[in-house]
């Protein structure tokens, strides 16, 4: 790629939200414009138009990316929008690139100023081409964005807005000119995932007036993107909308937000004004206005839906209405934090791309959507930020609190590899390729998986176990104190080698899937000591395993880390465990997304389904009880009195503990690959927990998979629809294993009596 663009800034800030713009005129004697691409980027956020109308429905562009390292362009077919005279302009906002990330305080990790990178290609039917491209001869203005950042919300001044700029002819009255910023041409790379839209809209599903007196409004579904609001009042007249996923004792729930304010302000023009805050983002269900001109009109206010545009894949309703609702919710959840990088909540003053939780989250988010691209995106900054830091995988990627650790002392310790979060370099990779049947995924990250097991190899032990620096471990266990998350029932160490046992493995058949014989040796070898070292650190004689809590036997089993008679013994003491707790969650961050599995695995899958159907607190279906309409972060994120949790860290839209939805896709729905890619398929559904109807789909590289079981008079009854090309095997109780090819089948088996 030939750039002749620069990266201009504008000569003044005007409040971080300038405006740049060009004319230009097609150059005589050409034949009609064939195509017209435009290739858009930025430091911070941009949208551009031509001659007023927007490139893109893309919001959010360029998103976030690891800037120091890639800058990820746009590429939009503009050629509709070229005329004779033409003018290219372009909005910034401070985005990730300037606006304030994490708790500190502190924004503009980056650089100092914004700035805009644009080039027009324009092609003729005769074959020549013309190019427009930002620089010098640009000019810059002030918008009617007095403030924004994603976390602070934005300001608009409707008397300051004036489309002429984006039209030929415009006088630029205030207008100045713009300079070009130090700009490494090699670092732009195109997008590989998904551009930012807006998915869907809400309207207000009901006003209420708050004992205090504030107009709150319920949009009925916490969820991520802004309010867009028609309004006509007086000149002047400031109206100010507030943003919360919850309501505390009748009054907007703004304390889990921290430092974010989370708000927007509306300066009205005395005409008819539309507002769409777009250089910003909330999580939200409630809003709260004030100053609202006159009498409210719930029809003037819409709420906006964003998240990167992922195409749905997996779907599953059952007899029970709270367990749909709770799958309801992992679906929310997670498009509200897959924002560009798949972040731990999208509401307070964080919204950063934690490891930990996709590590755990990935194989949910696979099934439900296509997540091919927008995962390997992300995993090119993941490799990029590991390669700049001695191997070692950081909490988050991007890796925005290098920076901040430089100015304080890092309340983690010693920053270094940590088992689950730092295994996203391994799992999600394994994960994408297990969904997808693509070795591309695994050849490209193959480096990156292997320096992260060499990492950790580097700091076990002498006795070979991985317990000598900070670890999250079991992190968000229900037991642990509001504010220590950490103080986890079960051994770090214990944790942190399971996981990069886990790992050690998965990079040993990585590298036998890619043919790379030494390198498969190596893992094996590496695997085989960490199996030894565990078991002979942490797995007594009789079977019971370090801290001899639910995690530590779920990860031990799920794992394969145990010999046939412990792994039985495992089975039996973790479902006495969990009976012991009421078949209440016992289980953090770690154990979460494996306790259903290593239940099923030792022949415990009643027990599996008592966990998941479990109502009282904490359980998965608690939070629907108390009307969540997405995933908490914590178990009892909000206390069954209506209190908010205590903790400093409690967000209502947190995808992690959803990752429980994926032995419910495999096991409760019954659909789950054979061969990487479903390429050949496992038909099992597992009935249990009372459900009757249970209808699952998938929509994969090689057609639609669909499951419908029933039960009725202890007969299960299950139809199947595989595509045409794809085989398989259905499993059902009590019954031989059918060999399966593409078409439609129809089984029934008698259910033993309960």
């Amino acid at each position: 790629m030939t750039w002749h663009a620069q990266m201009i800034a504008p000569d003044s800030a005007f409040d971080g939200a300038p405006l740049l713009r060009t004319e230009f005129t097609l150059e005589n004697g050409h034949a009609p414009v064939s195509r017209a691409t435009l290739k858009l980027t930025a430091h911070g956020i941009a949208e551009a138009w031509l001659n007023g109308r927007a490139a893109s429905d893309d919001v959010l562009t360029p998103g976030w990316s690891s800037y120091e390292w890639r800058l990820r362009y746009a590429s939009y077919d503009v050629t509709d929008f070229i005329d004779e005279h033409t003018v290219l302009g372009i909005a910034l906002g401070k985005g990730w690139f300037g606006g304030r990330l994490g708790w500190t305080g502190r924004g503009w990790f980056y650089g100092s100023e914004l700035a805009g990178f644009a080039q027009l290609e324009i092609e003729f039917t005769d074959g020549s081409r013309q190019v427009i491209a930002t620089d010098e001869n640009w000019t810059s203005g002030p918008s009617a964005v007095l403030a924004n950042d994603l976390y602070d919300g934005e300001t608009i001044d409707a008397r300051l807005k004036d489309d002429a700029w984006k039209h030929p002819g415009f006088a630029g009255d205030g207008w100045t000119g713009v300079h070009a910023v130090d700009f490494d041409t090699t670092t732009l790379a195109p997008y590989l995932g998904p551009g930012v839209t807006r998915w869907n809209t809400l309207d207000v599903a009901e006003v209420i007036t708050s004992p205090s007196g504030k107009t709150l409004l319920d949009f009925g579904q916490n969820l991520v993107g802004w309010l867009r609001v028609r309004v006509q009042g007086p000149a002047g007249t400031e109206i100010t909308m507030r943003h919360a996923e919850v309501l505390e004792h009748g009054e907007l729930g703004t304390r889990p937000l921290r430092s974010a304010e989370a708000t927007d302000r509306f300066i009205l023009s005395g005409g008819d004004d539309e507002f769409e805050p777009t250089f910003t983002f909330h999580g939200f269900r409630y809003a709260e206005v004030s100053g609202w001109p006159g009498e409210f009109d719930p029809a003037a206010v819409t709420a906006i839906v964003i998240g990167s545009d992922l195409p749905r894949t997996g779907t599953m309703t059952t007899s029970d209405p709270l367990l749909n609702q709770f799958h309801q919710n992992v679906v929310w959840g997670m498009r509200g934090n897959f924002v560009d990088v798949p972040t731990d909540c999208p509401q307070r003053d964080e919204r950063l791309g934690w490891t930990g939780d996709i590590a755990a989250f990935a194989p949910t988010a696979a099934f439900l959507f296509d997540v091919d691209s927008f995962l390997s995106d992300w995993l090119v900054d993941l490799d990029l930020e590991q390669g700049h830091h001695d191997g070692i995988v950081g909490f988050v990627i991007p890796d925005v609190l290098k920076y901040a650790d430089r100015e304080r002392p890092t309340e983690f310790g010693p920053v270094d590899s940590t088992a689950i979060w730092s295994d996203a370099a391994v799992w999600v990779p394994w994960t994408l390729y297990q969904a997808y049947g693509d070795t591309d995924v695994l050849r490209r990250q193959f480096d990156s998986m292997a320096s992260h097991v060499r990492r950790v190899e580097s700091l076990l032990s002498s006795a070979g176990v991985w317990d000598g620096n900070f670890q999250f471990g079991d992190w968000l266990d229900p037991d642990a104190p509001p504010e220590d998350p950490a103080r986890a029932k079960a051994d770090k160490g214990v944790v942190a080698t399971a996981a990069i046992y886990r790992s050690a493995s998965i990079v040993a058949e990585v590298a036998e899937v890619l043919g790379l014989a030494a390198e498969h040796a190596e893992f094996d070898a590496i695997a085989s000591r960490l199996h030894r070292a565990f078991n002979d650190g942490y797995v007594s004689g009789d079977g019971i395993v370090l801290s001899d809590c639910t995690t530590v036997y779920s990860l031990a089993i799920e794992f394969g880390l145990l010999s046939p008679e412990h792994e039985d013994f495992a089975g039996r003491r973790l479902a006495e465990l969990a009976e012991q707790a009421g078949y209440r969650i016992s289980t953090g961050f770690a154990g979460t997304p494996f306790i259903t599995d290593a239940l099923t695995k030792t022949g415990h899958v009643d027990v599996a389904y008592r966990l998941l159907l479990e109502r009282e607190c904490p359980s998965w279906l608690y939070p629907v009880t108390m009307g969540a309409t997405t995933v908490w972060e914590r178990w009892d994120s909000m206390l069954p009195d209506g209190t908010i949790n205590p903790g400093e860290m409690t967000s209502f839209n947190h995808y992690a503990l959803g990752a429980v939805a994926d032995w419910m896709h495999r096991v409760v729905g019954g659909i789950a690959p054979l061969t990487p890619g479903y390429a050949s398929v496992l038909i099992a559904p597992q009935p249990g927990g009372g459900l009757t109807d249970v209808d699952t789909a998938l929509e994969t590289r090689h057609g639609r998979i669909a499951v419908h079981w029933t039960i009725a008079d202890g007969t299960l009854t299950v139809d199947a629809d595989l595509p045409e090309g794809v085989d398989g095997l259905l499993r059902l109780p009590g019954a031989d294993d059918r060999p399966l090819t593409g078409g439609h089948v129809s089984a029934t088996v008698e259910l033993p009596a309960e």
